[in-house]
């Protein structure tokens, strides 16, 4: 089987443009709901108020319908007395009318008596014996909200294309409106593709990762108000993937599928949609979001998202969503704010290159903070803000940078932005505190954090990075770095040594054991703290064989083999992709795994100056210096708490 070659790759405004062109996207009909089941749904026509509201006279106040004119120059000295003829409740028909020298006690709410053009309030009498002493004079139409007011009757309320929330729900109740003409929904079928592929629910084996992508097309669509239906996962099978897609295109008006839409051999979705109809689109000149693949067939639209939930998820927005809301007839307003990019960031010349951010306020401008985005990933869908792009021309966008910023929800400033290396005692005490306040927690490894801390943009980082010269955690990196802006804060002691299989197959006693031939390991990536540590033991290594480090590395079986976190290495020694590696023993213990014990490595707590006031952040150093938390260490495996736990420490 041939490798396919992507057609002309197309701007994102290009292909959309073309699809619309090509499709004239449109409500598929009208359909009659009852108000209570219009929220999300689109008007399918203008409303026009069939009454006037309010619909009569009525009064906004407690007191007493009076004639203007009776109470001319009244006041605290000069009272002007009347006599009460009657008396109006809300949902009352007046019965009396005001003469000259009467007036009708009145609720809020109750229309307003024949005669009377004003209202007293109650405050401003008082009453004995059917007869009222008022104390104030009034104006025509006071304390009274006439008829048609707010809406006149034959007045258009809510134009065609309204996107229906509570607030319309209010406004045509007010009018007593309970059939709603509503655009019908457009129906969306979902379907994944990929042999890797298994549902939510169902036993994890090797090579095999979560159905992500359904599910989250799912909620897009059903949030913007459509109809969605997911389909079974198919494998990497031609025949199966075009039954599927068919079934979908039966029952829906878009066909969503994602996988297999790039140029490899075992990349179906093209080659089942190039049979069964017409490709559009073939490739976007974007990064990530390439392959993706656009077809009609019989006259209906199906789109080819990539496999990767990034990809997916960013295509499915600038492409999907807007023809989608043609659909519904609403127009999505693209929310975008100014920001200052605080890292470099590279782009891809030739490709439009869409970076996730996470976007905070400080001293009253925005500050973007790029995620790493690696394929495959999906805390960066969870994480991010939003996009910046960097054009087809730029290579890259320099950090300090003016940027707009693309928001992919609506920005929510939180209280404590915690970046850094993640801990699961750290993560005790942030779900602690969210149960006040809205924490947002971006695990990235020690350095990030304190970059990160650096340029002003996180309250916090855990980190625990050791110096190869004097052996020293966290201080004498923060000095090399010029790290100013921010205190540390002593932590606790993580137990750091060797993760090997149960029953330790391989005899592995030591570091030295990571250069035998039989031996296969796993190693942490650049700039964490463990991949520091270990380092160092192999530079002792080297120094004792007589041998360079880059020689004794290239000795090493699995050296250049980077996984981002201590349950990674442990999951690739479970799983039999490693013999070792090196971690904390509560990943071990997660993993049913052996551990070999080297050190204990320090946990501290890096906290940017200005944020240190903050009640979050105070409330944080209050557990951390609790004598319940230094206990509930203690009995935690492979924890323990430092013995100045809690203290600032100079550097």
């Amino acid at each position: 089987m041939k490798r396919q070659i992507f057609h002309k790759l197309l701007k994102p405004e290009e292909a959309l443009t073309y699809l619309i062109d090509h499709f004239k996207p449109r409500p598929t009909g009208i359909e009659l709901v009852h108000l209570t089941e219009c929220v999300g749904r689109v008007l399918a026509e203008d409303i026009v108020s069939p009454i006037d509201v309010p619909p009569f006279d009525r009064a906004t106040m407690d007191g007493y319908a009076v004639r203007s004119i009776d109470l001319e120059n009244a006041s605290e000295i000069n009272p002007v007395e009347l006599k009460v003829v009657g008396r109006v409740d809300a949902g009352d028909k007046p019965r009396v009318e005001v003469l000259d020298g009467t007036c009708v006690e009145i609720a809020t709410g109750a229309p307003i008596p024949p005669g009377a053009d004003s209202v007293v309030m109650v405050e401003y009498t008082s009453e004995r014996g059917g007869v009222v002493r008022i104390y104030r004079s009034t104006y025509p139409g006071e304390n009274i909200a006439f008829t048609g007011t707010d809406i006149s009757k034959g007045e258009i309320i809510l134009r065609k294309c309204t996107k229906i929330t509570h607030r319309e729900i209010a406004l045509l109740a007010s009018v007593g409106i309970d059939r709603v003409p509503v655009f019908k929904k457009p129906r969306v079928g979902i379907l994944s593709t990929g042999n890797e592929i298994v549902e939510p629910g169902e036993e994890l084996d090797i090579g095999k990762i979560y159905n992500t992508n359904s599910y989250m097309i799912y909620a897009a669509c059903i949030e913007m108000g459509c109809e969605a239906k997911i389909y079974p996962t198919c494998r990497d099978n031609e025949k199966e993937l075009e039954s599927s897609i068919l079934k979908a295109l039966r029952e829906n008006d878009i066909v969503i599928v994602s996988g297999g839409t790039s140029a490899g051999i075992s990349d179906v979705t093209y080659r089942v949609l190039n049979k069964i109809g017409k490709i559009l689109i073939h490739g976007l000149l974007i990064r990530p979001g390439k392959p993706t693949v656009i077809a009609d067939v019989d006259g209906k639209p199906v789109f080819g998202l990539p496999g990767y939930p990034n990809s997916a998820l960013l295509v499915f927005n600038i492409i999907a969503r807007p023809f989608i809301s043609k659909m519904l007839c609403i127009e999505e307003e693209c929310r975008k704010i100014n920001a200052v990019i605080v890292k470099k960031v590279l782009g891809s010349p030739g490709r439009r290159t869409y970076i996730p951010v996470i976007v905070v306020e400080r001293d009253g401008r925005y500050l973007a903070y790029p995620i790493e985005m690696t394929q495959g990933a999906i805390s960066p869908v969870v994480n991010c803000d939003g996009y910046i792009v960097i054009p087809e021309d730029r290579e890259y966008i320099d950090e300090g940078e003016n940027v707009e910023v693309i928001l992919d929800k609506d920005y929510r400033k939180v209280d404590l932005l915690v970046i850094g290396s993640h801990d699961i005692v750290l993560d005790k005490i942030l779900n602690e505190i969210s149960l006040k306040y809205k924490i947002r927690q971006v695990n990235v490894g020690s350095m990030s954090g304190i970059l990160a801390v650096k340029s002003g943009v996180a309250d916090m980082a855990g980190i625990h990075i050791v110096d190869e010269e004097t052996g020293q955690y966290n201080i004498p990196i923060l000095k090399k770095l010029n790290v100013k802006n921010a205190i540390l804060v002593r932590g606790w002691l993580r137990e750091q040594g060797i993760i090997i299989r149960k029953g330790n197959p391989k005899n592995i006693k030591s570091i030295e054991d990571f250069l035998r031939p039989d031996v296969r390991i796993v190693n942490r990536n650049r700039g964490a703290g463990t991949r520091i540590l270990l380092d160092i033991y192999l530079k002792k290594i080297s120094e004792k064989l007589g041998i360079t480090f880059q020689e004794l590395v290239k000795k090493i079986r699995g050296y250049t083999y980077e996984v981002k976190t201590h349950t990674a290495v442990a999951a690739a020694v479970a799983q039999g992709r490693a013999d070792a590696g090196l971690g904390i023993r509560i990943a071990a213990e997660m993993y049913n795994l052996d551990f070999i014990p080297l050190t204990w490595e320090e946990y501290d707590i890096l906290i940017r100056k200005d944020s240190i006031s903050r009640k979050p952040v105070e409330e944080f150093l209050k557990i951390v210096r609790s004598e319940k938390f230094r206990e509930t260490l203690t009995k935690l495996s492979g924890y323990r708490p430092c013995e100045d736990i809690g203290e600032v420490i100079e550097f």
